[in-house]
């Protein structure tokens, strides 16, 4: 499976537990750690927590991918789910805002979000 396809199904995925915010950027060249960078946001620890998981049980269920690594879900503040290829980051927005990653990411094109809901 190519990344930015991987990154599409994980923000599709976000989307179904109602996510907002929904970004994806495109880091191909620019990170030595991953491609693409799925950011997003839940309104609370319990819908960041839900977002996290439905990502991770999609893409282990119907894709038979599983993540390198997860963390943070425990605190349910800010969940990063490391696909390799693909890094997502669930946010609760204050957590977000404070972290500014899109903020250190501003050369990097974003994938338009009706790619994202055509998945």
């Amino acid at each position: 499976m190519q990344a930015k396809q991987q990154a599409l199904l994980c923000a599709s995925y976000a989307l179904d537990k109602k996510a907002f915010d929904v970004r994806l950027l495109d880091v191909t060249g620019k990170s030595s750690l991953t491609d693409f960078l799925l950011i997003v946001s839940g309104g609370s620890d319990r819908q960041v927590g839900a977002i996290a998981e439905s990502i991770e049980l999609g893409m282990k269920k119907e894709h038979d991918v599983m993540p390198l690594a997860v963390e943070g879900k425990q605190e349910g503040r800010w969940v990063l789910l490391d696909y390799g290829d693909v890094m997502v980051h669930v946010f609760q927005q204050a957590v977000r805002q404070y972290y500014d990653l899109e903020g250190l990411w501003t050369e990097a094109p974003e994938v338009p979000i009706e790619e994202i809901e055509g998945a």
